[in-house]
């Protein structure tokens, strides 16, 4: 696509919708500038829900619950890039190879179909594929077309007949004694991107600990998990690999509970062994994730 825009001034919706999601879109982004992006946004009512890559809606995630957290993720998709090639370049491949022309209009609300399809090749001899598509969700705000939503990264094309495969599912392990906790003896992982989480203890925002008995910890523990792979664009469900620290074994049966109660079935393998633990924490938690 040119950097021309393919709804005429008549048609004030449209034309208006496409300066946003397009035009201003790739403008700030080339430049780093999210304050000149973020005027775009209904940013009091946001959300993103991230597909993944598949047209499985199992596999949908909610992954910017608010404009904070699309903001972070925004900025580091540009700061990934700022250096590796002009910005004129730059500005040039993304126009190229993004499309906008669907734009369905209901009096203030209006469903946006933008769809990106080919590579930026990149100084370094690197290179970035885009080939995904999202729908934007605006509204008319005081005379101003906003974003308030989308369902972005779906596969592009749609149209897949097969559904995309479980990343984590369990698998009939080998004869052995009863366990002893909620685990999967053994499990299969789907090929993917895998996603490690460093060991997490209960922490709050401040840098404080959370709670001084094990349940207390073990949920803000697995809390904090859970809000990294949600970061890295997966959640517990996709989590197969656990290993535990516990301070002292005898919290080991009031953790299961607590950790039986917060992860998705199957249940992940997983390791335990009593450690000495920094601060006042009694549970430290690594994870280990596949994403689809």
């Amino acid at each position: 696509m040119s950097d021309t825009n393919p709804f005429s001034p008549a048609d004030t919706a449209r034309h208006a919708i496409w300066e946003m999601l397009v035009r201003r879109d790739i403008e700030a982004f080339v430049a780093g500038d999210w304050d000149a992006h973020f005027r775009d946004f209904a940013a009091d009512v946001f959300f993103g829900i991230d597909a993944r890559f598949s047209d499985n809606p199992d596999s949908w995630r909610v992954t910017y619950a608010d404009i904070a957290r699309y903001r972070e993720a925004w900025l580091a998709g540009a700061k990934e890039l700022k250096g590796r090639i002009p910005d004129e370049k730059l500005r040039r491949s993304i126009f190229d190879l993004t499309s906008l022309r669907d734009i369905e209009i209901l009096g203030d609300f209006a469903l946006a179909r933008k769809k990106f399809d080919g590579t930026i090749r990149l100084d370094d001899g690197e290179s970035v594929t885009l080939r995904w598509q999202t729908q934007y969700f605006c509204r008319q705000v005081e005379g101003r077309w906003r974003i308030a939503g989308f369902l972005g990264y779906l596969p592009n094309p749609m149209g897949r007949t097969i559904p995309a495969p479980e990343t984590v599912k369990r698998t009939v392990p080998a004869p052995q004694p009863p366990g002893h906790g909620p685990y999967s003896p053994v499990i299969e992982v789907a090929p993917g991107r895998i996603v490690v989480i460093s060991g997490q203890a209960a922490t709050g925002p401040d840098g404080r600990t959370v709670g001084t008995d094990i349940r207390a910890q073990a949920r803000a523990t697995i809390e904090n998990c859970a809000e990294q792979l949600r970061h890295a664009g997966c959640g517990l469900a996709d989590v197969f690999k656990v290993n535990v620290y516990l301070k002292d074994l005898d919290d080991w049966p009031a953790f299961n509970e607590v950790y039986a109660e917060m992860m998705p079935r199957p249940l992940p393998v997983r390791t335990a062994v009593q450690a000495g633990l920094l601060r006042d924490f009694v549970v430290e938690i690594e994870l280990w994730a596949a994403r689809p």
